[in-house]
């Protein structure tokens, strides 16, 4: 389903469902979209901005929460983590959670080798 803002020849604004693009275009041809305040059937798409605040403002908030729970729950062992992911992985040392930077190649190197890592979510800086 596709939202649009709609407008009449008086100026008048209103908001309309329809399944696709294409059946507001057939439907507003045949004069079957009409204004409901005046009636008419000479309507327009009106400049609409998307809809996509709340979504990604969600996203945005799980993300940030999600870093926040890693920085303060896991150890951060800085640019050893390759190593340490390494250590862990093997049994070299104790098992515990980590997070860390690595290089592009040391991150293929640790999936090349089936080590378990997922990225960390960028830090968004709420202020700019």
């Amino acid at each position: 389903m596709i939202l649009y803002n709609l407008t009449c020849p008086s100026g008048h604004e209103f908001e309309a469902w329809f399944r696709t693009g294409d059946a507001y275009t057939e439907q507003a041809a045949s004069g079957a979209v009409s204004c409901p305040d005046c009636g008419a059937t000479e309507v327009r798409k009106a400049p609409m901005a998307p809809r996509l605040g709340k979504g990604v403002a969600k996203r945005q908030d799980a993300l940030a929460q999600l870093r926040e729970l890693v920085e303060s729950q896991f150890e951060n062992v800085g640019g050893n983590f390759a190593e340490t992911a390494r250590q862990i992985h093997y049994g070299e040392t104790e098992a515990r959670p980590i997070y860390g930077e690595a290089t592009a190649e040391e991150v293929k190197d640790l999936l090349d080798e089936e080590i378990p890592i997922l990225p960390l979510p960028i830090k968004v800086d709420s202020d700019a």
